[in-house]
């Protein structure tokens, strides 16, 4: 395929980003592409494009071997997944932002592209219009990168301002973001944050070359923080941020999850309000790179699908030059988190899993400690996962050879400064 060759191109899903996508590749005839077929669900419902071009059988886009690009926008994960492996296996280039897939199905895609020498492109999948998956893939290609720090979730971001900045409480701030279309009518999916980890896994690929299932990483939302956590926050002149990371902490190993952090005033995600997405990048040459810009809804994504859609044009695919770089990175859970746990009085017992407590906080209403625990214990201790006690990290500590016996406490090599 080069700049000169057709795009026909077969649609799946005429949702808010389908029918922007159809409206701008009318508009923009130097793309050289045009929508064939789209397949949608219900065949009757008005829409706003021909009548003709729609269907509700997959397989007149399949199998129709006139159409070469497949660009796919479905919220069923399973079915896009059929659908993206199937086109794969025909021949065709696929455009997805299907992220829950493709974090799930991502080595068998893999897979697929280079078996059938195709394209597979989900720019969109990563934070809508913020390039990061083009910036990890070429910017950062021979970079040793120290780490990846990003707010990836619009719905939950916007929820979290409006609790800090406006007062309102957590039923309020989900109501408004979901009249506003930035949160579904079920809403698990990003407050648990699902979604988070879901890019987070992708990213963890282009950044690093780590195949891995987005339900091996740890992760939590926000649905456990309490009113009292973001007045704490407040009075040390932090802010909760819902974070995904992927931190280097030796030349190998990496460690990766998605928690509530405390942001301090000077780091640069602290000022990614509302919907929008912030990124850190922090690499060995370019030192640290901040990436702003509005990670969901109909014309970021719109402006995500479609640039990828004009790469096809150039042949471009995503070679992943991560997995056989050396070093080879593996994840880890090998590292010490600092962190910030309020509780009801029912769950005192927690304390007796962290390594130490440095501020604990007691009284009728809640409690709270700020103390450190491994990384790999907090993955496995009931209370985390339980309502009513909520967890915030502080800073993250990279672990200590069990050989050495220097006291947590003397530790002067703390990434503390990622958040602070």
């Amino acid at each position: 395929m080069s700049k000169h060759t057709k795009l026909n191109i077969g649609l799946f899903g005429f949702g808010v980003v389908g029918e922007g996508i159809f409206s701008v590749l009318k508009q923009t005839p130097s793309l050289n592409a045009t929508i064939r077929k789209i397949a949608i669900k219900h065949l009757f419902k008005e829409r706003n494009a021909p009548k003709e071009l729609f269907t509700t059988d997959a397989s007149e886009i399949l199998f129709d071997p006139i159409i070469n690009v497949v660009v796919e926008l479905i919220d069923d994960a399973e079915a896009a997944y059929h659908i993206v492996s199937q086109a794969l296996k025909q021949g065709k280039h696929v455009v997805s932002a299907n992220k829950k897939m493709i974090a799930a199905h991502l080595p068998e895609l893999i897979d697929l592209q280079k078996t059938h020498k195709v394209s597979l492109l989900y720019e969109a999948a990563v934070c809508g219009s913020i390039p990061v998956i083009r910036n990890l893939e070429e910017y950062y290609d021979n970079d040793l990168l120290h780490s990846f720090s990003g707010i990836v979730n619009g719905s939950t971001n916007y929820i979290l301002t409006k609790m800090s900045q406006e007062k309102w409480c957590y039923d309020e701030a989900l109501k408004q973001a979901q009249q506003l279309g930035f949160a579904e009518s079920d809403p698990g999916l990003d407050v648990e944050g699902k979604d988070a980890v879901n890019k987070l896994a992708i990213v963890l690929k282009h950044a690093y070359g780590i195949d891995v299932h987005p339900t091996n990483i740890l992760h939590q939302g926000i649905t456990h923080l309490h009113e009292k956590d973001t007045q704490y926050a407040a009075e040390k002149g932090n802010t909760i941020k819902l974070v995904a990371n992927a931190v280097c902490i030796n030349k190998q190993e990496v460690i990766a999850f998605v928690l509530p952090t405390f942001v301090g005033a000077s780091n640069k995600l602290s000022s990614v309000d509302n919907e929008y997405n912030g990124v850190l990048i922090g690499s060995k040459l370019a030192d640290e790179q901040f990436l702003y810009g509005k990670g969901a809804g109909r014309y970021p994504t719109s402006s995500a699908v479609l640039s990828d859609i004009a790469a096809l044009r150039y042949q471009y695919k995503y070679e992943y030059k991560k997995s056989s770089s050396l070093p080879e990175y593996t994840l880890s859970q090998q590292a010490v988190l600092r962190i910030y746990v309020s509780y009801s009085a029912q769950h005192q017992s927690l304390i007796d899993d962290l390594i130490r407590v440095e501020e604990q906080y007691t009284c009728e209403q809640r409690n709270y400690c700020i103390g450190t625990i491994y990384l790999k214990t907090l993955i496995h201790v009931p209370w985390f996962y339980k309502q009513g006690v909520s967890t915030v990290l502080v800073s993250i500590i990279p672990d200590l050879d069990s050989k050495d016996n220097m006291e947590i406490a003397e530790l002067d090599y703390s990434v503390e400064t990622i958040y602070n």
